[in-house]
């Protein structure tokens, strides 16, 4: 069992940068994939970014050049670095663990955060 505890968002103005953290409670050495997903207010879950063990990762096309994940498995944790941030990309974001990565998407496994509120002002 992986508990997910997601922090590092906030309030920050459209341009800025913000750092989210994703930490399991147990070892990710044995966690193949991670992701992030996020989720504005009347909208679907979506995928954001993945990351395998091997470092490959897939992002969206909205974010695609703006956000970077990573993993450090020292840690046992996963980041998303987000630059030039847009009001559009104001949601909740989920850090999920354990899912299955294919070539070009990342399919989330029962293993959600709380998720953490990223607000983007114009």
């Amino acid at each position: 069992q992986v508990q997910l505890v997601e922090s590092g968002g906030g309030l920050v103005q459209a341009g800025g940068s913000l750092r989210l953290s994703c930490a399991a409670s147990g070892s990710i050495r044995h966690i193949n994939a991670m992701g992030w997903f996020r989720q504005a207010p009347g909208k679907q879950r979506v995928l954001v970014a993945a990351v395998n063990s091997g470092g490959s990762t897939i992002y969206a096309d909205s974010v695609k050049g703006r956000f970077t994940i990573s993993r450090d498995d020292a840690k046992n944790t996963v980041y998303l670095q987000m630059n030039s941030l847009k009001p559009e990309d104001t949601a909740v974001y989920y850090c999920n663990a354990g899912g299955r990565y294919s070539d070009d998407y990342y399919y989330p496994h029962a293993y959600w955060g709380q998720g953490t509120q990223v607000t983007v002002s114009s």
